[in-house]
C-alpha cells in the first residue's frame, strides 16, 4: 500500500517517524513522507532507510505562524499548496497525519481529495501548549488560545479514520472527552528499534572518564517542568552519601541557565556534566556507563498520560529508572518492574529512591534484569503490532 506521511518539521530527526515507517516498510508498505527544511538549500528529494522524501521549503516566519494555524490562514494556505502538490506527484490515496499543527491544511486537501486518513498524535498538544514559554509571553497569551486548540483537536480526531496515540492513558482520556469508538484509537509508544541497543560497545573515552563513578543520566529537554531541579537539589544531600556520584545531563533548553545557577549555588559543578545534545546513534556511549536513569517530569495532563523517549533508551540498556509518579510512566516501570517511583517535586523522596538501589545491590541487580526481559516485549517491533493492523 502507499501511504504519504505528513510531518510538519524536518526529517530524519523525528525518531517516531522514522520507527514507524521502519515498520511499515518491513510489511512491503511503500512509504512517502512530506517534510519540512527551514533552511533554503536543501536536497528536495532522497530515499532514506526506504524512506521517499519530499521536503518543501518553510520560511521561519511560516514555522512560527503554525502556532495560530487554527485562528489564521496564512500558514494553511501555504501548506495546502504543498500538499496538494506532493498528493498529486505521488498519486497518493490515504495519509498519515503527524500530530495536530499541520493537520487542518492536511485534513482539507484529504476532503478535496476524497483520501482516507489517519491522525498521529504524538502528545497532547493542547494541554502541553500551556507551559510553552512563546505562549506564555505577552503577546502569546492575546494571540494563542490552548482551548482552540483542544476543540480543532476533536474535530480533527471525529473526522479521522484511526487515531494513534502514544499511551493508553493517552487512549482513555481521548475516549473520556471525545466519546468516540473505542476501537478507532490504537496505541503507539515511542520506543526504540533493536538496532539502538544491540551489538553496541563500550566508549573506552567515556568508560575512562567515569570509571568508578555512580552515574545517574538524564535524557532530553531541560525545561522546567522536565524536573531537574529536584535531581539537582537531591546531590546537595546524595553526594555526602554516594561519594562517587555524578548526573550527566544529556540535552538542554532556555531553562539551562537556572540549572547551571543551581549547580554553582549549591557548589556541585563536580557532580553534574552538562553535555547538551547527543545525536541519537551516540547516546549508547553514555548509556553503557550509566547506572541509574531519570525522569523527573512534573505532572500534568500531557506528562500524565505520554510516555518520554529516555524511559525505553534507558531500559533497552539494563538502566533501572527513577521516575516521578507521572501516571504512564509510574505505571509503565511499576508493571515491568523496572525500578523506582518518587513523589514529584520531592527532592527527599528522590532521594531515598536512589540510595535504596546504592546499598541494595541484590535489588538494584533484579531491577537490571527486569529491564532487559521488559524490552523484549517493548522494544519496536513488538509495539508496533496496533499500528501496522491500520494498514492491513
Amino acid at each position: 500500500m502507499k501511504i504519504g506521511m505528513i510531518l510538519d518539521a524536518p526529517f530524519p530527526d523525528d525518531a517516531r517517524v522514522s520507527n514507524e515507517c521502519d515498520e511499515l516498510i518491513k510489511r512491503g508498505h511503500e512509504i512517502f513522507l512530506f517534510c519540512l527544511s527551514y533552511r533554503q538549500k536543501f536536497k528536495k528529494k532522497e530515499v532514506h532507510n526506504g524512506i521517499n522524501i519530499r521536503r518543501y521549503f518553510c520560511s521561519k516566519l511560516l514555522y512560527k505562524s503554525s502556532a495560530l494555524a487554527n485562528d489564521l490562514p496564512f500558514y494553511n494556505m501555504k501548506m495546502k499548496q504543498k500538499i496538494k502538490h506532493f498528493v498529486k506527484i505521488h498519486n497518493l490515496k490515504y495519509l498519515h497525519i503527524h500530530d495536530i499543527q499541520i493537520a487542518s491544511a492536511a485534513i482539507q486537501i484529504s476532503e478535496d481529495l476524497d483520501l482516507k486518513f489517519t491522525l498521529d498524535l504524538h502528545e497532547n498538544r493542547p494541554e502541553i501548549m500551556k507551559y510553552y514559554k512563546h505562549v506564555n509571553s505577552f503577546f502569546g497569551k492575546l494571540l494563542i488560545n490552548p482551548r482552540r486548540w483542544k476543540a480543532a483537536e476533536e474535530n480533527f480526531i471525529k473526522k479521522a479514520g484511526k487515531v494513534i496515540t502514544v499511551t493508553k492513558e493517552a487512549k482513555k482520556e481521548l475516549l473520556k472527552r471525545t466519546k468516540i469508538n473505542e476501537e478507532k484509537i490504537v496505541v503507539y509508544p515511542n520506543t526504540v528499534k533493536k538496532s539502538f541497543y544491540l551489538n553496541k560497545e563500550i566508549d573506552k573515552r567515556l568508560s575512562d572518564i567515569y570509571l568508578n563513578k555512580f552515574v545517574l543520566v538524564y535524557i532530553g529537554n531541560t525545561s522546567k517542568r522536565r524536573g531537574l531541579d529536584t535531581v539537582i537539589d537531591s546531590l546537595s544531600s546524595l553526594r555526602n552519601k554516594i561519594s562517587n556520584i555524578k548526573l550527566i545531563v544529556i540535552g538542554k533548553s532556555s531553562f539551562d541557565k537556572e540549572l547551571r545557577s543551581k549547580v554553582e549555588k549549591l557548589k556541585l559543578s563536580s557532580y553534574v556534566d552538562f553535555t547538551g545534545w547527543v545525536n541519537e546513534n551516540q547516546l549508547y556511549k553514555y548509556l553503557m556507563v550509566s547506572n541509574l536513569g531519570v525522569s523527573p517530569l512534573h505532572r500534568n495532563i500531557h506528562h500524565d498520560t505520554t510516555y518520554a523517549n529516555k524511559l525505553f533508551q534507558y531500559i533497552s540498556f539494563g538502566i533501572p529508572v527513577i521516575c516521578s509518579n507521572s501516571t504512564a510512566q509510574a505505571n509503565l516501570i511499576n508493571a515491568f518492574e523496572c525500578g523506582k517511583v518518587f513523589e514529584e517535586k520531592n527532592s527527599n523522596d528522590f532521594e531515598k529512591k536512589v540510595l535504596s538501589l546504592f546499598n541494595n545491590k541484590k535489588e538494584y541487580e533484579l531491577l537490571k534484569t527486569n529491564c532487559l526481559n521488559a524490552i523484549k516485549k517493548l522494544n519496536n517491533s513488538v509495539v508496533s503490532k496496533e499500528l501496522i493492523s491500520i494498514y492491513e
